[in-house]
């Protein structure tokens, strides 16, 4: 008898015997009720905690973070972020319509593109879906409105997030998406964001924009 045989003859040995179809409605049962594990207790409060903690666990990963009062100031945000790293006025954005109605033209310097990134871009615009407060993760669901290579082509990221959606923990977003496109459905792709790329491959060194954009910055909408 070969390693394989002997491995393959223990399963075999341990396969469980009785009532398949009980079985399968535990398994049935289980996966429709979706309950969670277990959920870390940080980022469990009101709103203002969750805000908070937001913000301080997004700083721990290098993320940098802006408040704004309304999402209408999230134009003159881009505008100054863009000076303050020496880069052209210049942006790319998906056609989200919570970014499409942001009132652009007041920063008539400000060039902005739509569609997807073809890697030429310096910086890109998204909208999250949610902000995840125990480790200061944005989500973003992939899709026209908001284009997943804008996730990682460019090198500095911006993300417009509300305030009101910043959710506690991760499985408080899953419910939310299960809550928004029904049972069995899924975006594409749901890309879990905490901090910009970096790598320590080499030698154990953190290198920011390894795999993606070396900055993140966070434009937080105090919306209520």
């Amino acid at each position: 008898m070969n390693a394989r045989d002997a491995i393959l003859g223990k399963i075999r040995r341990a396969r469980v015997v009785g009532d398949d179809a009980a079985r399968r409605a535990t398994v049935t049962d289980r996966l429709a009720a979706h309950r969670p594990g277990i959920v870390p207790a940080r980022g469990e409060g009101d709103a203002a905690h969750r805000l908070a903690l937001f913000l301080e666990m997004a700083d721990k990963v290098s993320a940098s973070t802006e408040r704004l009062a309304s999402a209408d100031d999230v134009p003159a945000a881009v505008a100054r972020y863009l000076r303050s790293k020496n880069l052209p006025q210049a942006i790319r954005r998906g056609i989200d319509p919570r970014l499409a109605g942001l009132p652009f033209d007041r920063e008539p310097q400000l060039t902005v593109a739509v569609g997807p990134s073809d890697g030429h871009d310096l910086a890109g615009l998204s909208h999250a879906f949610a902000g995840v407060a125990e480790t200061g993760t944005v989500v973003l669901v992939s899709g026209a409105d908001n284009p997943t290579t804008l996730n990682f082509l460019p090198e500095h990221h911006l993300v417009v997030v509300r305030a009101s959606e910043i959710a506690g923990n991760y499985e408080a977003v899953w419910a939310r998406v299960r809550a928004e496109w029904g049972a069995g459905e899924m975006p594409r792709a749901i890309n879990w964001i905490t901090g910009p790329s970096r790598s320590g491959d080499i030698e154990q060194t953190i290198l920011l924009g390894a795999h993606g954009p070396r900055s993140l910055h966070l434009l937080v909408v105090d919306d209520g």
